[in-house]
């Protein structure tokens, strides 16, 4: 056989080859771009029922505003001016609340649907403060955010670490503003934000 004959069947058959690799890495492709699909699917899937979850907190101590996306407390909260420790009327209540946050938080870590995920939650207390002409409502309400979270433990209610952060936050007169003029005090309140942080999710079978 002459040696252009030689050239020309190896030529054919490395192209056979190229072609079945091409086939072969064509159909990984779309069987790998059909799972990340899949699995973004899930996952949209189960960060919208968390959220859906998470904000199963009772109405009788939360209002939820879904233009927020925050907690606020059905209580309004007043402090004298200036001053950082919670006073004794609100005590109980402030209690109840973080009794029924850290009933909510436990209630989702046993829920078998949650299993499969690697979920953590972080926790924060938003101080807020009024325009009443106090020098430091930046410090004040961090500090009687602090106060809220002492409260807390010292009525046992302290989060697993190994699941839960908490976050302690003071906004001052700054963020989201709901009252105005005469109702200018009632900006002095808390702000419970509860946010899942989702690690991983493993498809079941």
């Amino acid at each position: 056989m002459k040696k252009g004959n030689y050239f020309w069947i190896s030529y054919s058959d490395l192209m056979t080859s190229m072609f079945f690799i091409m086939m072969v890495l064509f159909v990984l492709t779309i069987g790998y771009l059909q799972y990340q699909k899949n699995a973004t699917e899930k996952q949209l899937e189960k960060i919208q029922e968390l959220q859906t979850a998470v904000q199963q907190l009772p109405e009788q101590y939360f209002d939820y505003q879904p233009q927020y996306k925050r907690f606020k407390l059905k209580q309004q909260i007043q402090f004298p001016l200036g001053k950082s420790d919670i006073p004794v009327a609100y005590r109980k209540y402030l209690i109840d609340v973080g009794k029924s946050i850290f009933g909510l938080i436990y209630r989702l870590n046993s829920n078998p649907n949650y299993k499969d995920l690697d979920i953590k939650y972080l926790i924060v207390i938003e101080g807020m403060a009024s325009r009443d002409n106090y020098p430091h409502n930046f410090e004040l309400s961090y500090k009687r955010a602090l106060s809220l979270y002492n409260l807390w433990n010292s009525a046992g209610i302290s989060f697993d670490p190994g699941s839960c952060e908490v976050q302690i936050s003071g906004s001052g007169t700054k963020g989201i503003r709901e009252y105005f003029g005469d109702e200018e005090y009632k900006n002095q309140q808390f702000l419970i934000h509860i946010i899942p942080k989702m690690g991983k999710i493993t498809e079941n079978e």
